[in-house]
């Protein structure tokens, strides 16, 4: 284990001995012939969901520059390598790395970008939540190899399965109480032991539908990786490295190398680390950072391939402790040579995916975003991307089911939409779910419950044009047993298509089948009778791009808070 001021410990204690015991071995020439530590790099992504292509919008920049795409992605790990010692590199990930794709991957369930990753070098990565979006039965058809059960092999060629090694010491199987995936690997580099601990992050349950975590069960994620931490001890390794699917975010002000005001689980989660481990390599929020918490190195290279995180290590030959850890978030920039196996694998699938993804579905006026506004201080408004969706949900049930308020989860909208035509890709890459819709019975009060909980969860409905509300700052916010105790939501103010809504009257409600199964936290709306399933989300989407064409970008003026509304 590596541990801050060990280096200035060891002099002290050096000098002691010189005047206890007289001279010792530390003359320049016999601190020469003391082995010399062995340098490792680690080359770490996370949150990849499948980005083959270039990014486009604000997923295809940071830091200003423009960034991603595998071709340029595996360019860079190649350089990289080259500049390091290419035996002592080491490539990982920190999960979602399939799962909410664009249309190129998702189209042939992802196999596409495991195919990628494997043929750009990765060694290991943990499981994401995203890894579980079909199940675990699929995910271990991603790890081994075969055809889809379904679909079968949709581009007319064996699915030989990952290159790389999944790892996840925390997703146990329920009726065994075993790991579903390996939970570590050791790897040796010049006779000293790494280990790689993979981590999913323990709330998976409440963001995939509960199909895709149907028999399984997450542990703590600090206690897992101390458990493990001991396990790996006893077999002779003490570089331990965490790859860890949950993260943090720091102050606006931060740049990709900064730790600026980090806060979130991961500042939990590596406080309560066992001091063994050396580095956590994280992801899920989508940030970049390149923090020291607690002694150790944790870091996150953002999402969508846009960055690498260089890890230099130096290890004790002897002891096989981390002696100093840092790092280093490079762009990936694209004004490098495009990998030509890369490219002739887009080329590959993009043949076989034919002229569906080209066609135009519908046109825009305007860009329009996916962006929040902020509400009295927090990106907890609305979405203009988001109302859209919602828009079209209510439009594809409105008359079929009777519904009068759609709901959509920030979570579920992607990317978003650029002016002029939309094609079926890009409406792909906004909904890329396959998420059903449901239509259900609320109360007027499991409705007002419902928006409360929004302030439990930290995460806005986006509402359809029908909603309208007014939200008051100093209201007081439920609890997650009790969420219907919240007085963020003025009463009174909550209407439906122009009309006051009584808390005792029934409205037919739709939202997708992962919120309709409390997803996001959105426990309330399991109460909901009377459910009828849909057509699936993108279909409804394309439908209204369609019909609607062309699309602008809505006045974001469905929630209102009582400084717009004082008399609310």
């Amino acid at each position: 284990m590596f541990i801050p001021g060990m280096r200035r410990a060891a002099v002290g204690l050096t000098a002691l001995a010189v005047a206890a015991f007289g001279a010792v071995a530390t003359s320049p020439e016999q601190a020469d012939a003391r082995p010399k530590p062995v340098d490792v790099t680690l080359l770490a992504l996370n949150d990849f969901h499948g980005n083959l292509e270039p990014p486009s919008g604000s997923s295809g920049t940071i830091a200003g520059q423009t960034a991603g795409g595998v071709e340029f992605l595996a360019t860079h790990l190649a350089e990289l390598r080259a500049a390091a010692k290419k035996k002592n590199t080491i490539t990982v990930a920190a999960g979602d790395l399939i799962g909410a794709s664009p249309l190129l991957s998702a189209a042939f369930h992802d196999e596409p970008t495991i195919e990628a990753l494997s043929m750009a070098g990765l060694d290991y990565a943990s499981v994401g939540n995203h890894e579980f979006d079909e199940g675990a039965a699929e995910l271990l058809r991603i790890q081994n190899g075969g055809c889809h059960p379904v679909d079968g092999c949709i581009d007319g060629t064996p699915y030989r399965g990952a290159g790389f090694q999944y790892l996840s010491a925390n997703a146990f199987k329920t009726a065994t109480g075993k790991p579903l995936m390996a939970p570590y690997a050791i790897h040796k580099v010049q006779g000293v032991k790494v280990g790689f601990i993979g981590m999913t992050l323990e709330g998976t349950p409440q963001i995939v539908s509960q199909q895709g975590v149907a028999g399984l069960s997450f542990a703590d994620e600090a206690d897992t990786a101390n458990r493990y931490a001991r396990e790996l001890r006893r077999k002779g390794v003490q570089a331990i490295v965490v790859l860890l699917h949950e993260g943090g975010t720091q102050a606006a002000t931060g740049g990709i190398n900064d730790c600026v005001g980090m806060t979130g689980p991961i500042v939990d989660i590596t406080n309560r680390m066992d001091p063994s481990i050396d580095v956590v390599v994280s992801g899920h929020t989508h940030q970049a950072y390149n923090c020291d918490i607690n002694g150790k190195l944790v870091t996150s290279a953002s999402s969508f391939g846009r960055l690498v995180t260089d890890i230099d290590l130096k290890i004790d030959r002897r002891s096989g402790d981390v002696i100093s850890a840092a790092a280093n978030n490079v762009v990936v920039t694209r004004d490098v040579a495009k990998d030509p196996r890369q490219t002739a694998l887009i080329d590959r699938y993009k043949t076989v995916l034919g002229p569906v993804a080209d066609r135009q579905v519908g046109e825009t006026t305007e860009a329009i975003t996916k962006t929040q506004e902020t509400l009295f201080g927090t990106s907890l408004g609305e979405s203009p991307l988001g109302n859209v969706i919602a828009d079209a949900q209510l439009a594809a049930t409105d008359d079929e089911q009777n519904a009068v308020a759609a709901f959509m989860n920030p979570g579920g909208v992607r990317a978003d939409l650029n002016a002029g035509p939309v094609t079926y890709e890009e409406a792909f890459t906004v909904q890329p779910f396959a998420n059903n819709l449901v239509t259900l019975d609320l109360t007027g009060a499991q409705l007002y419950c419902v928006l409360e909980q929004q302030f439990v969860t930290g995460r806005t409905l986006y509402p359809s044009a029908t909603v309208g509300y007014v939200v008051d700052p100093n209201g007081t916010t439920g609890t997650v047993a009790d969420p219907c105790a919240g007085t963020r939501v003025v009463r009174g103010s909550l209407t439906l298509g122009g009309t006051a809504v009584d808390t005792a009257t029934t409205y037919r409600v739709t939202v997708n089948n992962f919120l309709a199964g409390g997803g996001d936290g959105f426990s309330a709306l399991t109460g909901g009778t009377n459910l009828v399933t849909g057509q699936i989300d993108l279909d409804a989407f394309v439908d209204y791009l369609t019909a609607q064409s062309p699309v602008s970008a809505p006045t974001l003026d469905r929630i209102r808070t009582t400084a717009e509304v004082p008399s609310a």
